[in-house]
Parts: structure tokens; C-alpha cells; sequence
């Protein structure tokens, strides 16, 4: 496959917010279009081998192989992008709004009925204007109608925009996405490039001085996605900052000094998720910890991201306590796009959650889709014992949304020879400081459209119209 022309023009940002939207979205016509080209094209085989081919030569790689990839992208129009970014950014500022009344209220805190460390850590000091600089905001968009519900809330260490971006670059290689490519306007999200920018605004935001930013980006070394910050150092290094991982277990912190393994640090990217942290103590978090305390470094995605990634903010968002946070036009848009969700206890009765089918269990501090159980994917005996778990530990019930389907088959050599089926997709908003920047969107045909559920990962082009 051709290495040249890999990613077209990027799509302007950022994108002015718009309610209004054609019904059904552009969407639907130009993945029709896309599909009809490939049918055309009789499936386009050679293309799926040399997709895999291509993908073998990037970081976008899952046990050594290529990533399980759509052949069909998600194909937006620049009016398309309106709507979506008055969803992400309305969410946005309730998220905010939510963020400053958690840190400021301990009545508010008491809703979310978090662990008293989380607390604590939620309420450290922060040196931002923008409570939430990176975020990511699920959805499930039907296409016909303009409708939609939240699925969750990312604050932690959002991830997607590797695959995003070399999916992207894959699918405009397909002779199908070349043809496509041809007809219109085709332009890409730069999320790379926004992500950066908005943790290095985050530092100098921040006061930080340094002429060339040590940023360091803090996890598990068993948790990072150490592809992903390979390709981010490299655009850091276009931004003039130097950009690296530490394991959270390297930190040392004396006299106002944050290291890692390899020297000090200006400006930390906190990926590591807080409930893992919690999980797995050593002497480096505590360092981190009391970094933060003392307000000594940067920490863009600081603590206090927390309490909005939790899967019990949509429970606080219907609850009595969220109308001495948002005005009423928010708390509308909460009734009808957030869906209904429930926090259990061992008091609480199982009995109203029976009809599985309406209903997805989360654990409350969970992430990465571990541990969300679909009642439609369930025997009833399978789905008591999962809600008997979740009042045990305390997790959460939430009403199931069907996602919308489109037509698609998988990429690479799996989806050579096979029919057009439908697959239930799943759009993610990226968020940097508030923006709307980028969509990371999956598809699957499983009730629960996650990592470990055979969900495929989609490309996402831009048409000027």
C-alpha cells in the first residue's frame, strides 16, 4: 500500500457549537456512498490485506498483530461537527460546573459517595482555569434522528487517538477510500496536535518558565499505552516541549523537586487512573501525591478530574443535589440525553432491575469497560448473580441504550469475502480545555462495545459541506 498522501487537510478548529442539525445526519449519505464504492469495487479485497500490511509498520498494534480495524470509516460533514460540538461542549460545562461544587461543597461530595482518599485527593489544588483540560465523552447518536444518550464520561488517561489517527490513515489507503477521497473535500481531526497543545497551554497556564517543558506522562508501566506516548513524544517535540513516560513507582519528591528515573520533571500528563492507584500503594504515588498536595508541579489532568469519571456522576446528575449546580437548561439536557443510573448497596432491591434487557451493570470506579456486564448479554441466573455482585461492591446500574447500527466489515484479512452487517457503533468526543477536538468512535456487534467484546476500531474523515 502507497505511503504517500497519508493523511489529507486537517479539519479546522475549533468548531462553532450548533443545536440545529439536519435530520437524518449528512452522515448516513456519505457512509452509504462510502459502502457503495466498495460494493463497486467488489469488496475491495486486495485493499484489506495491504490495510493490515500497513497497519503492521505503525504503533497501532495489539498483540504484535494489527489492530482489529472497520473497513468502513465514520464519514461526518463539517455540519455534523456543529452538533457534535455542542454535545461535547455542553457536557463539558455541566462537567466543570460539577468539578468546582464537588471541591468547594462537602454537602455536594457526599452525593457521589466516593472513598474518603478519593475525596481528599479530589480536592488538592489545581492551578487551572479549565477544571477538566482532557476529556472524552461517550455517546450512542442515531444518525436518522439527531437523538442521543451518554454511554460514560472519560477524565483518566483518555486514550483512542493512536488507532484513531492510523485507522484514519488506513482506510483513505483503501481503494475505496481513495475513490471516496476523490468525490469530495476530505479533511482529518488532528488530535495529536490538539492534545498537546492542550497540556502545554495547561503549563504555562500554570506559570510554568521552562524554555523547553519536561513533561512527564505518569502511569503503570502495565497500564500505559506506551505506543501511544511514543507517538505523542514525537509531537511534543513539534510543539518545543520533551515529553516521556515514568512508571508511578520511579517518583521521588524533595524540596518542592518531582523526579523520575531519569532526572527532574516540569509538567506532569497524569494518565495513571486514581482508583488503580489506590489499588496498587508504593512510596512513588505517595511522592505524587504529595506533589500535588503542595501544588509544586503541573499536573495537567489532576486529581480533582476524578470525581466526573466516575460511573455514579450520572446518578448525582438526576439527583436533587445537581439543582444547586446547573440551570435549567442543563438540567433538560441531562433528563434527556443522561441515562438513568442507579448506585447499589446491600440494602438496595435488586428486584426493580429484573428485566435484564433494560439494564448495564458498571462498577463504580471501574475503567477500561472491566467488570460491565449487559443484561442482554446475560442468562437471567448469570445477570442475579451480577447484580448481587455489584450491590455487594457496591456498583452501579444504568439504563441500557440500544446503540444505533450501520452497515460495516471488518478490515485486514478477516473481513475478506464477508457480507456487510450491521455493527452498533460508538462516538467518543474529545474534549481539550473545554474544545470539542476529535471523535475516537468503535463499533461492535456485543450489547457492551468494549476492548475485550471483538469491537472494531474506526477511522473518522471529515467532508466540507
Amino acid at each position: 500500500m502507497e505511503q504517500q498522501n497519508l493523511i489529507h487537510g486537517r479539519t479546522a478548529t475549533p468548531i462553532a457549537p450548533s443545536c440545529d442539525h439536519p435530520a437524518p445526519l449528512d452522515s448516513c449519505a456519505l457512509q452509504a456512498e462510502y459502502i457503495d464504492i466498495a460494493r463497486e469495487l467488489e469488496g475491495d479485497a486486495s485493499s484489506h490485506e495491504a490495510g493490515d500490511a500497513h497497519l503492521l509498520t505503525t504503533n497501532a498494534l495489539y498483540h504484535g498483530g494489527p489492530v482489529q480495524w472497520s473497513f468502513v470509516p465514520k464519514v461526518f460533514s463539517r455540519r455534523d461537527l456543529g452538533y457534535l460540538a455542542w454535545i461535547a461542549e455542553t457536557m463539558g460545562r455541566i462537567m466543570d460546573k460539577v468539578t468546582l461544587r464537588f471541591v468547594e461543597d462537602e454537602g455536594f461530595r457526599a452525593a457521589f459517595e466516593l472513598d474518603p482518599r478519593i475525596e481528599r485527593l479530589a480536592c488538592m489544588p489545581d492551578a487551572f482555569g479549565t477544571q477538566i483540560p482532557i476529556a472524552r465523552v461517550d455517546i450512542f447518536l442515531d444518525e436518522e434522528t439527531g437523538s442521543f444518550k451518554f454511554c460514560e464520561l472519560n477524565t483518566d488517561g483518555s486514550s483512542g487517538m493512536l488507532v484513531t489517527e492510523e485507522v484514519t490513515k488506513t482506510n483513505l489507503l483503501t481503494k475505496t477510500g481513495k475513490t471516496f477521497a476523490s468525490r469530495h473535500a476530505v479533511s482529518t481531526f488532528d488530535i495529536y496536535g490538539a492534545c498537546a497543545s492542550a497540556v502545554l497551554d495547561c503549563y504555562r497556564e500554570a506559570d510554568g518558565k521552562a524554555a523547553v517543558p519536561e513533561v512527564v506522562a505518569v502511569d503503570y508501566a502495565e497500564s500505559i499505552a506506551r505506543e501511544e506516548i511514543d507517538e505523542f513524544a514525537r509531537v511534543f517535540s513539534e510543539h518545543g516541549a520533551r515529553l516521556r513516560f515514568a512508571d508511578i513507582r520511579d517518583l521521588r519528591y524533595e524540596d518542592g523537586v518531582l523526579t523520575d528515573a531519569v532526572g527532574p520533571i516540569d509538567c506532569v500528563w497524569r494518565r495513571v487512573v486514581i482508583s488503580e492507584m489506590l489499588e496498587k500503594p508504593c512510596p512513588g504515588a505517595d511522592a505524587f501525591m504529595a506533589c500535588a498536595a503542595d501544588g509544586a508541579v503541573p499536573i495537567v489532568g489532576g486529581f480533582r478530574t476524578w470525581p466526573c469519571a466516575t460511573k455514579t456522576v450520572f446518578a448525582v446528575l438526576h439527583s436533587p443535589a445537581a439543582r444547586q449546580v446547573l440551570n435549567e437548561e442543563e438540567l433538560a439536557f441531562v433528563r434527556e440525553h443522561v441515562p438513568a443510573t442507579y448506585m447499589l448497596d446491600s440494602q438496595s432491591d435488586l428486584t426493580r432491575f429484573a428485566d435484564r434487557t433494560r439494564w448495564i451493570a458498571k462498577p463504580r470506579d471501574g475503567y477500561n469497560s472491566l467488570g460491565v456486564r449487559a443484561g442482554q448479554d446475560c442468562t437471567d441466573e448469570e445477570w442475579a448473580e451480577v447484580l448481587a455482585q455489584m450491590a455487594q461492591t457496591r456498583g452501579t446500574v444504568q439504563e441500557y441504550v440500544t446503540p444505533y447500527a450501520t452497515l460495516n466489515v471488518e478490515g485486514g484479512a478477516a473481513g475478506i469475502g464477508r457480507a456487510f452487517e450491521p455493527y452498533m457503533n460508538m462516538e467518543g468526543l474529545f474534549l481539550f480545555r473545554n474544545r470539542f477536538a476529535g471523535v475516537f468512535t468503535r463499533c461492535g456487534q456485543s450489547a457492551v462495545i468494549g476492548e475485550f467484546a471483538g469491537r472494531l476500531n474506526m477511522g473518522c474523515l471529515v467532508v466540507d459541506r
